[in-house]
């Protein structure tokens, strides 16, 4: 038997085979991906939170660059504050050259309310020879006015009396505040008044907050729960019908952002107003915005801020608004153009109820107040009444002293404030004559221009200026800057220098009026001749001054010396050479209103010659006067001697050249002289009353011939001027040095008062020595006495 191992045993007997090692399985993707996971996630979220912290630090210095605009926007100079211009302050006291009349209309032109009692500032009530004022507080050059009351007395000369209400007792000047004639824009266009909060009206502040953003004062700048809002009516109205931004988005927007409509804006904006409320007080960014924000258009000036916007539309302080009215500023913010209430008073008028409606909601308003707020009229001012005064000519002048006196700099400094000599009412008497009268002397001569200066007398300041026959034209400036021969108006200052030497003249001394033939600097002829072409032999000085003879003039004038003259005409206060020729005598001098006016001032001021000047006080923006030099006053004709003249001047309007002057006013005495030059191509007048001195030029700017003479054509003006602005009598006040005198009609010789054939006019104490007897031969027996 073979030896054969079985399967079985041959199973037993084999060596167990090693077993390979058991293979990992494949990962799949999801496992991979599940066991990454951690990895991937650490460094996503790396990456968020370094560009996350980037994100904040750049969000950190944008809002430090935001920051740092806003701080120097807030606590540096918020807006350019135009230059205030301000007419004169009317000043009032017993004795003032102020009728009753003229103080109403000075009254109406600030905004006060005539009432039959006065209860509140701004507000007057009058009797014929009455008028009790409630002055309203206000900034003078000398220092703060506060609020008063006070009853002022007139008669028939001006001022008799002005009492403080409250205790009786009589002030000794009162001042009304000025009025606000322009600013003066050298920036962005934009005009504002500015108003501390505390100045504002409390329901005017109600009321921006309740229809603007009633949780102003809650919110830290941005209203989220506002935008949501805005945002959800928007939508459901499928167009824009209501905004979410609160006041400090909008003011951020107004100060520092455009209007542009985007997100990136929008973001800034808001980022801005977060800031804006972080850093500064409630009040402050509500002052900031009351300031700011645009209320309306006045032709190229954008209207900002509620000071202004008073002015603008009622024409008075923001102070003395009504409710409604308050109500109707808040009203406009959300469309100045849409609820302009010029255009569309319904419309304006409907929205200011609906803000009145939301205060008596409010319980800011009760039942009766709101109904009688609703049911007032918007009280607009007049359409026609702007809130800046065109006054070319005149503010051509102002400019032109404000560079001489403070240099060129000036107005572009913020917040200054030009106090000056302009008469607001004299200016719209002059504008209104100078219309009138042009007009009528123009319908044979459409070609005519004028030319029109008044100062006021007793503080030698420039009170009304037209400087064409359209008073608001800009352009040159006929007042100041022609040159024309003066004619007639250089006599005064002949007979002034003749009648200083009162040894040899007086107003009745006689003159010779004979042919005379001169030789003129370039060695030619001249033989002035009376308008009339006749000669007299001899006339008084007086009648040869009121009647303007030329004859006589020169006779005189050569008699006391051409350059004696030109002396007495340059002390005056003429600054422009004189030629020293004959012909200079009968008004060869180039000159202009102004220069007219100038001297002129000086006849009408006693003799003292004081330059005549448009501002009279500058303050900074705190409210500090700025130093300025000015030329000294000086005595240019003897008091004496001036009176005498004045009285001829008077004598001119009584019976003179001007008698149709003083045929218009019978009762007033007025102080006048006319002129003329060669063929008539120059008419002048220059006169005074008790007020103002005025001195007039009209004629063609080609230099061609008009055919008016001065009583025809300048003294039409200056007619119709007294007719605008009625007349105060001049106060033909003694003058130390001047006694009455009596003299002998043919010979001028002084004589006694009883004697037969004797003139009365002034004369100088000094030469005044009548002949005793009248002249006559002594009796014997007063002979044998020696007299």
């Amino acid at each position: 038997m073979t030896d054969k191992a079985t399967p079985k045993a041959a199973a037993k007997k084999a060596p167990a085979k090693k077993k390979p090692a058991a293979r990992k399985p494949r990962a799949t993707k999801k496992s991979s991906a599940k066991k990454a996971g951690p990895g991937w996630g650490r460094k996503l979220w790396s990456i968020c939170w370094k560009l996350g912290l980037i994100l904040v630090v750049v969000i950190a210095s944008y809002g430090i660059y935001l920051d740092q605009i806003i701080a120097r926007k807030f606590e540096g100079q918020k807006w350019h504050l135009p230059a205030q211009v301000f007419s004169r302050s009317m000043a009032l006291y017993p004795g003032a050259a102020v009728s009753h009349g003229q103080l109403m209309a000075e009254l109406k032109l600030l905004g006060y309310r005539k009432v039959a009692n006065p209860r509140q500032v701004g507000e007057f009530s009058a009797s014929k020879t009455k008028i009790d004022l409630w002055r309203r507080p206000f900034l003078h050059p000398q220092g703060d006015q506060v609020e008063q009351r006070v009853m002022i007395t007139f008669d028939s000369n001006g001022v008799v009396s002005v009492a403080r209400n409250s205790d009786k007792r009589q002030l000794a000047v009162f001042h009304l505040e000025p009025v606000l004639l322009d600013r003066i824009i050298t920036g962005d266009g934009e005009d504002r008044l500015f108003v501390a909060t505390d100045k504002l009206p409390k329901h005017l502040v109600e009321a921006l907050i309740l229809v603007e953003d009633r949780s102003f004062y809650e919110h830290h700048g941005v209203n989220p729960f506002a935008i949501l809002r805005a945002a959800m009516v928007n939508i459901s109205a499928g167009r824009t019908v209501q905004g979410g931004s609160t006041l400090t988005q909008q003011l951020a927007k107004n100060f520092f952002l455009s209007s542009e409509r985007s997100l990136t804006r929008k973001i800034r904006e808001a980022l801005m107003a977060i800031i804006i409320d972080f850093r500064y007080e409630k009040n402050e960014i509500l002052e900031a915005y009351l300031n700011e924000v645009y209320m309306g258009q006045d032709k190229a000036r954008g209207v900002h801020g509620m000071g202004l916007a008073s002015q603008f539309y009622f024409g008075r302080p923001i102070a003395e608004l009504t409710v409604a009215q308050q109500a109707f500023l808040v009203a406009v913010i959300k469309g100045p153009s849409y609820y302009n209430p010029w255009r569309y008073p319904e419309r304006a008028q409907d929205r200011r109820d609906l803000v009145l409606r939301l205060l008596m909601e409010a319980g800011e308003l009760n039942n009766a107040q709101y109904q009688a707020a609703a049911e007032s009229p918007l009280g607009l001012r007049k359409a026609n009444r702007s809130v800046h005064q065109k006054l070319p000519a005149f503010f051509s002048v102002v400019k032109h002293e404000l560079a001489n006196r403070y240099g060129d700099a000036l107005l572009q400094q913020s917040g200054i404030k030009v106090y000056t000599t302009l008469d607001p009412m004299a200016q719209e008497a002059a504008e209104k004559a100078v219309e009138q009268t042009l007009k009528q002397l123009g319908k044979n001569d459409e070609s005519l221009q004028v030319g029109m200066v008044l100062t006021d007398k007793y503080s030698a300041g420039i009170a009304a200026m037209v400087g064409d026959k359209v008073p608001s034209y800009k352009g040159f400036n006929r007042a100041v800057e022609i040159r024309r021969p003066i004619g007639s108006l250089i006599k005064p200052f002949v007979y002034a220098t003749a009648l200083n030497q009162g040894d040899k003249y007086n107003l009745a001394s006689p003159l010779k009026d004979q042919p005379i033939t001169l030789k003129n600097g370039q060695g030619k002829t001249w033989s002035p001749q009376n308008v009339d072409k006749q000669f007299r032999g001899q006339v008084p000085l007086l009648t040869a001054f009121k009647k303007s003879m030329n004859v006589p003039t020169v006779n005189l004038g050569m008699a006391i010396g051409v350059s004696d003259v030109a002396t007495t005409l340059d002390k005056a206060g003429w600054r422009e050479k004189i030629p020293e020729y004959p012909s200079m005598l009968l008004g060869a001098v180039n000159g202009s209103p102004l220069m007219v006016a100038q001297v002129f001032q000086t006849i009408a001021d006693d003799g003292r010659y004081r330059h005549l000047n448009s501002v009279t006080t500058v303050l900074n923006a705190q409210n500090q006067p700025l130093a300025a030099s000015r030329p000294q006053a000086s005595q240019a004709i003897p008091a004496a001697s001036n009176f005498l003249v004045k009285y001829a001047m008077t004598q001119v309007v009584e019976s003179g050249t001007a008698k149709r002057l003083g045929n218009n006013f019978p009762y007033v005495t007025l102080a006048g002289k006319t002129g003329t030059s060669n063929d008539s191509r120059d008419s002048w007048f220059a006169g005074f009353d008790e007020r103002n001195v005025a001195a007039i030029w009209v004629g063609r700017d080609d230099n061609g011939k008009t055919g008016l003479y001065g009583s025809s054509g300048a003294m039409a003006v200056y007619q119709a001027f007294l007719n605008n602005r009625a007349p105060l009598s001049l106060r033909m006040a003694p003058v130390d040095g001047v006694v009455q005198g009596y003299f002998e009609r043919n010979s001028g010789v002084a004589k006694q008062a009883d004697c037969d054939g004797v003139v009365k006019v002034p004369a100088l104490r000094e030469s005044y020595q009548p002949v005793a007897n009248c002249g006559e031969p002594l009796p014997w027996w007063k002979k044998m006495i020696g007299g």
